[in-house]
């Protein structure tokens, strides 16, 4: 209570109501809650930037790539430059397919002509566009999580901020506005943290939700377009 009525006897003696004086004023319950939301949202912006960047550059890669695959050159080759060491998602479904293909177009027999090949290079390109898509969604439910929590969190700063303004207004037994605006004023200061953290949080999960299962839709295309090839290709071995 003591530090209560100090820190609003500060706040009223100075009037320092900017953001930075209603932080220093604030209880220190309140303070770690705010810095625990500051930091929430620099993460945020982080993982929004790194997924941004990531996202562009796959879908730069994937558009020169399919440029290169539809050109009508040989698949062969295409693989020595892209498929021994992919560097982006659909490069690796078509290094997994080809690797599949290959190894299993030496094998000569009931397997081949009953589809069995087919079977595992559906099944290569499936398990890797599930790993692709895992890495690319790295971080995202921390997006999630914050965008649903971090309200939660300022307001309990908030309830704290308050709780502990009526107490410094109980020992002063003074009600004047000057008095109460401060303490109020740093508890919602907390309430405000939250949304600034919450907001883009739930604004970036949305938009880059919608943009990998788009990404995701494409890498699915891919593989069954390069599967009825590989499939044509396999139905003229046998």
């Amino acid at each position: 209570m003591d530090r209560a009525v100090e820190a609003t006897n500060l706040a009223v003696a100075n009037g320092d109501l900017s953001l930075l004086g209603l932080f220093l004023h604030a209880d220190i319950v309140v303070k770690f809650v705010m810095l625990l939301l500051l930091a929430a949202s620099v993460w945020v912006w982080a993982i929004i930037f790194e997924k941004w960047a990531s996202l562009r550059r796959v879908q730069r890669a994937a558009d020169a790539f399919e440029d290169r695959f539809w050109s009508g050159g040989s698949l062969d080759d295409l693989y020595e430059q892209e498929g021994v060491k992919p560097g982006h998602p659909m490069a690796a479904v078509f290094s997994a397919a080809m690797g599949e293909w290959r190894r299993s177009a030496r094998v000569v027999g009931a397997d081949v002509s009953r589809g069995g090949v087919q079977k595992r290079v559906e099944r290569a390109m499936g398990i890797t566009i599930q790993r692709e898509m895992e890495r690319l969604e790295r971080w995202m439910v921390f997006l999630a999580s914050v965008g649903s929590t971090a309200p939660f969190i300022g307001l309990f700063g908030t309830v704290w901020g308050i709780m502990h303004s009526f107490s410094a207004i109980a020992a002063l037994h003074n009600t004047n506005l000057s008095v109460v605006a401060p303490g109020i004023a740093e508890a919602l200061f907390a309430t405000a943290t939250g949304l600034v953290a919450a907001i883009p949080a739930v604004l970036a999960y949305n938009k880059i939700s919608n943009d990998l299962a788009r990404f995701a839709a494409r890498l699915e295309a891919f593989a069954a377009e390069f599967g009825a090839i590989l499939s044509r290709q396999i139905e003229e071995r046998v």
